[in-house]
């Protein structure tokens, strides 16, 4: 572990670090490592998803039958109800060799590979039934190990490392999306189905060597949690005498799940609300516009063909970049000014994508405001992943990381799901500003934090 900063430094407004401290932040093997656990990590969602409805609709599965299967997905909005197992629960023989982080990572990324190489071994008309299943085993797998790669990264480096490590997961991740997408179709057209889930199971040897490679972090866990579960037991009656199984599970059950959600609210006091409610406002803006903007392009007039060229190649370096950006500001400065201006530069694109909605369509202009928002959006990824981070007690890394990830996604969605309705009643220049004032709580609700601290 690094040696942890004055803890008032961003409270002074100092920089943590000079900018060539900064810009190396990205030559530490721990954070340079997090590339290849973030391909570990982005390889098998699309494999569960829309490159798993492509080779079923390929083999002639009805449409009906696809739309069930997107119902594998849901494992990842629920992975909160067993994170806190994950927290406490050893594995035999795993744990003592690996350590509490490794093993858990270990299982779960031997679980996706069995269950995508299973996959490709069953035959798609008669054995359906199986293949949900295998899949079902593949995204719970893959939902674990986002946890315990989550959990890692927080414990594996200080807080100000925190935004570079989220740019070096997004990089890994961002290149198994190509791989499990594009690298999949490819496979598919010049071999088989087949063959591209076997390959897509031979590459999570990369997670598999890398969990390997890599030590254990240091799991420090504080002397006030003990006084704090202690007082929990208390209050529910856990402590008194007798120690029947029943009790047992009571408090194992109270330790792991009640005590991470007083543990934030008991440390966070009354700012523990405005942090809720900032995590859940914060991606209003960007996943309410995203909802719309493969529509809005193909409706402007261009072809799938220059959507994806512009998307693909201009959106995923500008990504990168951005999220490389966003790492090094919260090295340089901390991590609520980044996160302010992420929520800003956010917001400031939408209107562009206004702009492009009243302008002549342009190639160029699209690959502009793209690139525009790309950038933005990545920086916003790496502050925002790294200001989790900075909430969460390494005693209940996993169970709180799973909280805050959840909610950071749902009241997002749920708008979302409105956007539709909004442009067809009032057209896309609204759509858009719209969007981006749906930003400026999030904007308001950050500086305030900025000054509250």
């Amino acid at each position: 572990m690094s040696e942890k900063p004055p803890q008032n430094a961003e409270a002074n407004g100092a920089p943590l670090h000079n900018w060539r401290d900064a810009l190396l932040v990205y030559t530490r093997p721990r954070v340079f490592g997090m590339i290849f656990l973030g391909f570990a990590a982005g390889l098998p969602f699309l494999l569960v998803f829309s490159t798993l409805s492509a080779w079923l609709r390929d083999e002639g599965v009805s449409r009906s039958v696809i739309g069930f299967f997107s119902w594998v997905g849901v494992t990842y909005s629920i992975k909160v109800f067993w994170a806190p197992v994950i927290d406490r629960l050893p594995l035999p023989v795993l744990t003592r060799w690996l350590g509490k982080r490794r093993s858990w990572m270990l299982l779960a990324q031997l679980g996706i590979a069995a269950g995508l190489a299973g996959m490709a071994t069953l035959d798609v008309h008669s054995q359906t039934s199986l293949i949900a299943l295998l899949a079902v085993l593949v995204a719970f797998s893959s939902s674990t190990q986002d946890i315990v790669v989550d959990a890692y990264r927080i414990e594996a480096v200080d807080e100000e490392y925190q935004g570079a490590m989220a740019a070096t997961y997004v990089f890994g991740y961002r290149i198994a999306l190509l791989a499990a997408g594009a690298g999949a179709f490819y496979i598919a057209e010049f071999s088989s189905w087949r063959t591209a889930y076997l390959s897509m199971a031979a590459l999570m040897g990369v997670g598999l060597l890398t969990t390997l490679i890599i030590r254990e972090p240091t799991h420090r866990e504080p002397p006030q949690v003990a006084k704090l579960e202690n007082r929990i037991d208390h209050a529910l009656k856990l402590d008194a005498d007798g120690d029947n199984p029943l009790k047992r599970l009571s408090r194992w059950f109270a330790n792991a799940v009640v005590a991470p959600f007083v543990e934030f609210f008991s440390r966070n006091g009354k700012g523990a609300l405005w942090i809720l409610l900032l995590i859940a406002i914060y991606k209003l803006s960007d996943i309410t516009m995203g909802v719309m903007a493969n529509p809005f392009y193909l409706d402007l007039g261009f072809s799938k063909k220059e959507i994806a060229d512009v998307t693909k190649v201009f959106g995923f370096f500008m990504t990168i970049f951005g999220a490389a950006l966003g790492g090094v500001l919260v090295t340089r400065y901390g991590v609520l000014r980044p996160l302010l201006l992420g929520a800003a530069l956010v917001a400031a694109t939408n209107c562009l994508f206004a702009l492009l909605a009243i302008s002549s369509p342009s190639l160029t202009l699209l690959a502009a405001v793209i690139s525009a928002d790309n950038l933005s959006g990545g920086l916003a990824t790496s502050a925002f992943i790294a200001y989790l981070s900075s909430l969460t007690n390494q005693a209940y890394t996993a169970t709180q990381y799973a909280l805050f990830s959840s909610l950071m996604t749902l009241p997002a969605k749920l708008l979302g799901g409105f956007s539709g309705v909004i442009v067809d009643a009032r057209g896309y220049p609204f759509f858009f500003l719209y969007a981006a004032l749906l930003g400026l709580p999030a904007i308001l609700l950050a500086y305030f934090l900025l000054r509250r601290q």
